[in-house]
């Protein structure tokens, strides 16, 4: 046989999994370069270990290729053995893309780490499989075909294992990141607000910028960004060189016990926030008492003189106000009354909370001075009022008046993907609250659903994730909570939304006002399709790729 359709076969076979390494990179950087979660991914489903049609169309190239062969020099079973190799690495249709990969530095280095140890695993096989000596252009063409696939299958495995070669390398450039951004820190040296939480961070830190800046000049880390490289390339990318910063607002997030710790170590608060602390991420932490432990990382970070600021409300966060550090400690409540507020209470507290479509209205009083505001905002949702109380003890702190925070709270906006209202072109009202839901946040985002009365008002969502053991009977309170205020339901993914449906089956909702979709578009294309001026869609939670 000719050597070079024997090539041609094993070139063909490297470069599906070239592009096969390159689509799984998307996956991996979801589960930001975890080997750990991603392999558990990967395992998962029989279709992401052994893709069927790879394995189905190389296993009848080599089965034709040795059977079909008419002549010792026949050049049939090279030509199989080439069609099929095109035809089993031809990629697949992805479907719906929700995050796209990004092609940062980091996953540059790894892509190239990882084809290179493709085309090696690949050299050394194949020369391995050459010392066979086969004379058979068949057997040739078989051994060839099951090495290409071995090679196409193992891309996960590569990318791991390249991931694991190139640590080295992205553990120095990650201390150069850092110290680059301690230096940056040094020099800029602004007043350091944290906030953590198992939600509300993002939501309070947009909050608390806002009212800040009628004074001062506050800087928050954008969007999410609350790990240690988000910080980072905050610092390094926003707050080099800008002296006339006075707060930099930092949202510190965790995913295990001792990450809060070591933002809190580059970016030392002198005033720590604690939002929540709820069962997100319940899955990576294995407890609520973890989790509690995580986030207390961040008042323990305060100087004997800093400020620590606690949500009342939440049983967690109410015991590390009751610690006794810092000495000065500033809690909120939107639950206690005027007249029960005990002795080293709460000192801001919301009464007369009112919502509409046009936003919230509560009183906010300071028990310390009896000082009262009349907060009149454009933001829905009633967890915002604990958002909004949080941040307007760190203003009240820092000088500003409650009539100061009542003015600034007339501009509030929510944060991206936070209960963002807008109607679309053909009357149809959409909320978007699809960047994460949790069992507090979820309740808040039906009640503002409920309250659009003019036509049909139809919830979208894949049900909660990362809640651990609760996931089942959080998911079924979130079914029952939406027969209250939906009057149609769909569910993206048929497996992880069952605890939703049995919710909805528990109060009684109307089957046939329940959909089962694959996919967001399908859903999006159901309601554009049946919806009419004066309906409503709500958008609760959006899952990434991996679920």
């Amino acid at each position: 046989m000719n050597t070079i359709v024997l090539v041609l076969i094993a070139l063909v076979w490297l470069a599906g999994t070239w592009v096969r390494i390159y689509r799984q990179a998307r996956f991996y950087q979801i589960e930001e370069y975890m080997g750990r979660r991603y392999l558990r991914w990967w395992l998962r489903e029989r279709d992401r270990l052994a893709p069927g049609r790879p394995i189905t169309v190389a296993a009848v190239g080599a089965l034709m290729a040795f059977f079909l062969s008419e002549a010792p020099n026949s050049p049939l079973p090279g030509l199989i053995g080439l069609i099929a190799a095109a035809m089993a690495v031809l990629p697949p249709d992805e479907g719906e893309i929700k995050r796209k990969f990004r092609r940062t530095p980091r996953a540059t280095r790894l892509l190239g780490a990882s084809w290179a140890v493709a085309l090696l695993a690949d050299a050394l096989i194949t020369a391995l499989f050459s010392r066979l000596n086969l004379d058979q252009p068949e057997l040739q063409v078989v051994g060839l075909t099951a090495i290409g696939l071995l090679l196409y299958l193992s891309a996960p495995l590569i990318l791991v294992s390249a991931n694991l070669l190139t640590m080295p390398v992205e553990a120095y450039l990650r201390r150069r990141f850092i110290a680059r951004a301690k230096a940056v820190m040094a020099q800029v040296n602004p007043i350091v607000i944290g906030i953590t939480g198992s939600y509300g961070k993002t939501t309070t830190k947009t909050f608390l910028a806002e009212i800040l800046n009628a004074r001062y000049k506050a800087y928050p880390t954008p969007k999410s960004y609350n790990t240690m490289m988000g910080v980072c390339l905050a610092i390094n990318n926003d707050l080099a060189n800008d002296y006339s910063v006075d707060y930099f607002i930092v949202e510190m997030g965790a995913y295990i016990r001792g990450e809060i710790q070591r933002i809190a170590a580059l970016t030392p608060p002198q005033i720590s926030i604690v939002t929540e602390v709820g069962p997100q991420h319940l899955e990576r932490f294995g407890s609520l008492e973890n989790i509690a432990i995580a986030k207390y990382e961040i008042i323990r970070a305060l100087p004997p003189d800093g400020v620590g600021v606690f949500n009342w409300d939440n049983p967690y966060v109410r015991e590390m106000y009751e610690r006794g550090y810092p000495a000065t400690r500033i809690a909120v409540s939107r639950a206690i009354a005027p007249d029960a507020v005990p002795a080293g209470g709460p000192r801001l507290i919301a009464t007369d909370v009112s919502e509409t479509l046009d936003g919230l209205k509560f009183t906010m009083i300071d028990t310390q001075t009896g000082d009262q505001a009349a907060i009149i905002t454009p933001v829905i949702g009633d967890h915002n009022v604990t958002n909004i109380l949080l941040a307007a003890a760190v203003a009240v702190h820092e000088g500003l008046t409650l009539a100061d925070v009542a003015f600034r709270a007339r501009m509030l906006k929510p944060a991206e993907s936070r209960l963002v209202r807008q109607e679309t072109a053909q009357g149809i009202t959409i909320i978007n609250d699809a960047y994460s839901a949790n069992p507090a946040g979820v309740i808040s985002a039906l009640k503002v659903l409920g309250m659009h009365t003019t036509g049909r008002r139809l919830l979208i969502t894949p049900g909660m994730v990362e809640l651990g053991e609760l996931h089942e009977p959080e998911n079924r309170k979130l079914g029952r909570a939406a027969a209250d205020y939906a009057t149609d339901v769909i569910l993206v993914g048929a497996e992880q939304t069952q605890p939703v449906r049995a919710g909805l089956a528990e109060a009684k909702f109307p089957s046939d006002r329940v959909r089962v979709v694959d996919a967001l578009s399908e859903a999006v294309a159901w309601y554009q399709e049946q919806l009419k001026p004066g309906d409503t869609v709500l958008f609760l939670n959006d899952l990434p790729d991996t679920y």
